[in-house]
């Protein structure tokens, strides 16, 4: 069975050429881009792929960007969700199905999950970037601290969520939910997915550069205050590199007994949890009275940049075939988390009992959580130019509402309107322009 890359033969090279993969991974994440770039490298003569981290999605976005401005620009670039409209408007990359056509790779596109693959495409279907590391947001829990203040079973409402902590915290446990501030993907983003809430108008910015920011109207609003109120009361624990320990840092060492955190983190969690640890996931709680709907598609695709020679390019379709493979694809997921990007991937895992072993059980909710619904007009994404530093004023607000007490309507307005002005220059900056 084939995911959809057929190679070519080709004449080997005399001499391997060399090209560059920018991503922006780090920790446990980064190592198995490195074990993947060696395999690839040890696979054939022909290239030699040589990936670099740039420490986060954010950092990797401006710093490609800016190197593309000095002709300085790898061939391969890893840009998430949120920088999607940034590279789909800067014109700077080659769209990866007239890549792989010029290369001779023949790829059944149809066999990427459309949920995945719309998100990296152009409103007439064109995939412009090749899905790679793709994930949604889970809930994460300890399940012997929860048999011992007696609950059995997964939380799949916030009001359970809220009487586990009491219980927690009760029973003696110092941080019954670890929260990261800085983590607005899972904690906004994800959150308003699932309850199908705009984040911005037009369609969370599908609709046109002219969008305006939503998140200070709605459930968010009422939801901010109450992480607000669990913070206050101990109940919400802040944990995050600032505070000294991450959050999954303190859930694999049952510092703390819920989190949450992407299915990507599900092997570093496997493989780090405290032993004689009991653990299990489930997909985000919603409020009680929720009609859920599907979440976003988070994690990132390749982009490969214009102006590298024709040999890199052929350096980009092989390894591009490479990771395409049913055996890397597997390997991929089996060793981080991330999801199988195509639904022949994703079956022939199902069919080997992938999902069903111990170590990977659970995983197979993050496919749930995505397809649980047919995407909406407010679930099937997030559409926003530099949508980097709109997270970064959702992040400022929820922190000045945990830490420094500013009221809840106040901040989520103060960072509206700091967003939308953030909007508005990118909107000049492509006058007239319509999204692709």
């Amino acid at each position: 069975m084939t995911v959809g890359a057929i190679a070519l033969t080709s004449a080997p090279s005399m001499a391997a050429t060399k090209f560059e993969f920018w991503y922006g991974l780090s920790g446990d994440l980064s190592e198995r881009i490195q074990d993947m770039c060696k395999d690839f490298n040890a696979s054939q003569a022909d290239y030699e792929i040589v990936c670099v981290s740039q420490d986060n999605y954010e950092s990797n976005l401006q710093n490609t960007i800016a190197a593309f401005r000095a002709n300085k620009q790898p061939t391969i670039a890893q840009i998430s969700d949120g920088g999607v409209v940034d590279l789909m408007l800067s014109g700077a990359y080659v769209p990866v199905r007239q890549l792989m056509e010029e290369n001779g790779y023949k790829i059944d596109w149809s066999n990427y999950f459309s949920g995945i693959a719309s998100y990296f495409s152009t409103s007439t279907g064109e995939l412009l970037a090749m899905p790679f590391n793709n994930s949604t947001a889970v809930f994460y829990y300890n399940t012997d601290a929860l048999k011992a203040v007696g609950f059995d079973g997964a939380p799949q409402t916030w009001e359970q969520v809220e009487d586990i902590a009491r219980k927690l915290k009760a029973a003696g446990y110092e941080c019954p939910i670890a929260f990261d501030p800085t983590g607005q993907w899972q904690w906004w983003e994800e959150f308003s997915a699932v309850h199908n809430q705009p984040i911005a108008t037009k369609g969370n910015g599908f609709g046109g550069l002219d969008a305006e920011v939503a998140f200070n109207k709605g459930k968010f609003v009422d939801q901010l205050a109450w992480y607000k109120k669990m913070y206050d009361e101990g109940l919400l624990v802040n944990k995050s590199k600032a505070a000294g320990e991450t959050a999954n840092d303190s859930f694999v060492n049952a510092h703390c007994q819920m989190s949450s955190s992407s299915i990507a983190d599900h092997g570093f969690i496997g493989k780090q949890a405290k032993e004689g640890m009991h653990w299990d996931v489930t997909m985000l709680p919603v409020w009680e009275g929720t009609e859920r709907t599907n979440s976003f598609v988070g994690g990132a695709a390749l982009w490969t940049l214009k102006g590298k020679s024709a040999e890199e390019y052929k350096g980009a379709a092989a390894f591009y075939n490479f990771i395409a493979t049913p055996k890397q694809a597997e390997w991929w997921s089996t060793v981080t988390g991330y999801i199988p990007v195509t639904n022949t991937g994703y079956q022939a895992m199902v069919d080997k009992g992938f999902y069903s072993a111990a170590p990977y059980k659970g995983r197979e909710l993050a496919i749930k959580s995505l397809t649980f619904t047919p995407p909406t007009e407010y679930t099937r994404g997030v559409r926003l130019g530099n949508f980097g530093a709109v997270r970064k004023e959702v992040q400022d607000a929820i922190q000045a509402v945990l830490f420094e007490n500013k009221p809840v309507q106040q901040a989520l307005d103060e960072a509206a309107e700091r967003s939308n002005a953030i909007l508005r220059k990118f909107e000049k900056t492509y006058p007239g322009a319509t999204l692709p």
